[in-house]
């Protein structure tokens, strides 16, 4: 047996080490009272005693809540793993928790009525149609888990897109859901945890019973099939258990992130290698660490300025324990290749290129001339419509552009279609920073905007580069780094809308990618910053070439790969940064604008950076157009309608990649 082997913690020891840790802040908390007496209060108030009533009442129900929820969790991220056969899969990860969060918020606007008919029915049917939604998307794949956890993200993204457009028309009615939604344990009763309780076990009790049919997928379809087994109803049955236990566990305390993932894999790292001591373990790990980690923020919540929601601060302190967990997990992908951008090339690029210019034209003057009124529409040039649509026709194409080239960059960077600064994190490291300059520095400007932002997507560079560069940048471990970045992105806005600032409308309008606010100068300096950018691109156009061959091949022609990478992405960090500041991290321009250059046929680095600009820059003029006229006299924002629009072509087109 190896050194590592003896030293490593064996499954019963991690859980050891986080019950001892339990107990301790469990201690620590109700050290202001006797120890009996917070006991008894557990079955009974006793009179005159205020802290007993708030024991009974609240910390109790939290507590059991926090070990329901986390044991939940765990258990559903198990049996995702298992049937899908990979590590990276979770409620999370593969969208069933947003999928549930977005129908709640859907039956509170449109169809309160179903919320008593129960609550978890509701959940299970987004969570069900976001599981079905993502099988549909790859099953004829074979369930390769790069496509599975790509399909689970835009999926996770879109349902978070399709919910910030709802909470930004409807913000006063959402607004008691931001906190729920982020994740919140609070409790006034026991009410939620006699809701949740049998369902859990119910949930533990069925998983047990399909525990000896579930193992056989260890073994290939084959081997299984031989057995006599129905692999298509066992997989319908285990997801389907797992999307039950999620939608519960969501109805009750909203999103709650990574646990689902975490659990299982620390397990599994553990030395837990049998089905039934990953479910028994992962349960208690699970619960343990919910309880764990909400038991310190209650601990520490007198030292906030703002109340935190749980679920939020499990993604916040999920996403460095997944990034540790990146390069110890046993991954079956492969290192990319130049085959994998390999498409059939136009045979006349320049003419290609000259049509999406012609269509971007008619584009611009669409946008700039026609438009709605209160009486219907009409095509105008008067000046003081002008003076509102060319600014924001000017940033939206411009952001465009620079996600456009962005992506592209990354793209060949890594020789994976599937990169992009919103996928692998890079938008939403900026976005982090963003946040935190508006938050913490008086009055920013705009250049002290796009360093801290630039700063915040190099800082997501260096983590995608140190955790991926010995594998190669295998395309599994690039998503799941961005799937780290991209959870704590979603803790740090969670906890900034539950803590009702009012910069937190500031943020909503930023994160959703308006224009409405963007002047003439600010357009003209963003204008000329994509202008600059992208002409900065165009002398490293034979390294774009010649790196997707691999680091050998490059190294043979005389590219020195460490100090072309190195350059490449401070472009990719500077281009995401200003894009980023305009139109928000949730826009899929720099996924699909690539993707679609190499589809129309640009191969080459030079046509292919030419059609992409093209590209990102149609989509994002078409999608401000688009979000002025569709629900006038209301807007949608350009960066958010890009990502509906995005989104749902890059879902339709996913399984030709």
């Amino acid at each position: 047996m190896s050194t590592t082997s003896q030293q490593r913690l064996s499954p019963a020891a991690v859980c050891l080490l986080f019950g001892m840790i339990f107990v301790a802040a469990a201690i620590t908390h109700l050290a202001a009272t006797d120890i009996g007496d917070s006991l008894r209060s557990l079955w009974t108030v006793t009179p005159g005693k205020v802290n007993s009533l708030t024991l009974h009442y609240s910390w109790w129900p939290r507590l059991s809540m926090a070990l329901l929820a986390g044991g939940g969790l765990a258990l559903a991220g198990v049996l995702m793993q298992q049937v899908l056969r990979n590590p990276l899969a979770a409620p999370t990860t593969l969208g069933v928790a947003s999928g549930a969060n977005l129908a709640l918020m859907l039956a509170t606007l449109m169809a309160p009525g179903l919320l008593m008919l129960g609550r978890e029915w509701v959940a299970l049917a987004g969570g069900g149609g976001a599981m079905a939604l993502v099988m549909a998307l790859v099953w004829q794949r074979g369930l390769a888990p790069v496509v599975v956890v790509l399909a689970g993200l835009v999926v996770n993204l879109y349902a978070g897109a399709l919910g910030m457009a709802l909470l930004l028309f409807h913000q006063e009615a959402l607004k008691g859901l931001l906190i729920w939604g982020a994740g919140s344990l609070a409790q006034n009763g026991w009410s939620d945890v006699v809701f949740l309780a049998p369902r859990v076990l119910l949930g533990a009790l069925a998983a047990w019973l399909l525990l000896r049919p579930l193992s056989v997928l260890e073994l290939d379809d084959a081997s299984a099939r031989s057995l006599g087994v129905s692999l298509k109803h066992l997989r319908l049955a285990g997801l389907g258990l797992a999307v039950f236990i999620t939608g519960c566990v969501v109805s009750v305390v909203g999103v709650v992130g990574f646990i689902g993932l975490a659990a299982p894999n620390i397990v599994r790292l553990a030395g837990a290698r049998r089905l039934g001591a990953r479910l028994a373990w992962s349960t208690l790990l699970g619960a343990l660490m919910l309880a764990t980690a909400d038991l310190l923020l209650q601990h520490s919540s007198g030292a906030l300025p703002t109340l935190i929601p749980t679920g939020a601060t499990t993604a916040a302190l999920g996403a460095p324990l997944l990034l540790w967990l990146i390069p110890r997990l046993r991954l079956g992908g492969r290192q990319p290749t130049a085959s994998r951008l390999d498409v059939k090339r136009h045979p006349r690029p320049t003419r290609l290129a000259l049509g999406l210019a012609m269509l971007l034209s008619v584009a611009v003057i669409l946008a700039v001339t026609l438009g709605q009124t209160a009486d219907g529409w009409f095509a105008s040039l008067a000046g003081d419509v002008l003076q509102w649509r060319v600014p924001r026709l000017i940033a939206a194409a411009a952001s465009g552009v620079m996600l456009a080239i962005a992506g592209t960059l990354i793209q060949r960077i890594t020789a994976n279609p599937m990169a992009s600064p919103e996928i692998l994190g890079i938008s939403g490291g900026s976005a982090i920073a963003l946040i935190a300059a508006i938050y913490l520095l008086p009055a920013p400007g705009n250049l002290t905007l796009v360093g801290i932002g630039t700063l915040g997507a190099l800082t997501t560079l260096a983590i995608l580069v140190l955790l991926n560069h010995r594998s190669g940048f295998v395309p599994e471990r690039l998503l799941l780094t961005g799937v780290a970045i991209t959870g704590g992105v979603d803790a740090v806005r969670s906890i900034v809308l539950a803590g009702g600032d009012p910069r937190g409308q500031q943020i909503i309008a930023w994160l959703s990618g308006s224009t409405y606010y963007v002047d003439l100068p600010s357009a003209v300096i963003v204008g000329v910053l994509a202008v600059a950018l992208g002409l900065a691109a165009r002398p490293f156009t034979r390294w774009l070439d010649i790196l997707p061959l691999g680091a050998a091949t490059a190294t043979a022609l005389g590219v020195s790969v460490d100090r072309a990478r190195l350059s490449l992405l401070l472009l990719v960090a500077l281009l995401t940064a200003s894009a980023t500041l305009i139109v928000g991290p949730l826009s899929f321009v720099g996924l699909l604008a690539p993707h679609m250059a190499r589809l129309a046929g640009f191969s080459r680095a030079r046509d292919h950076l030419l059609g992409a600009a093209l590209i990102g820059a149609l989509l994002m003029v078409l999608a401000d157009w688009l979000g002025r006229q569709l629900l006038f006299p209301q807007e949608i924002p350009a960066g958010l309608m890009a990502s509906l629009l995005g989104g749902a072509y890059f879902l339709w087109g996913l399984r030709r990649l």
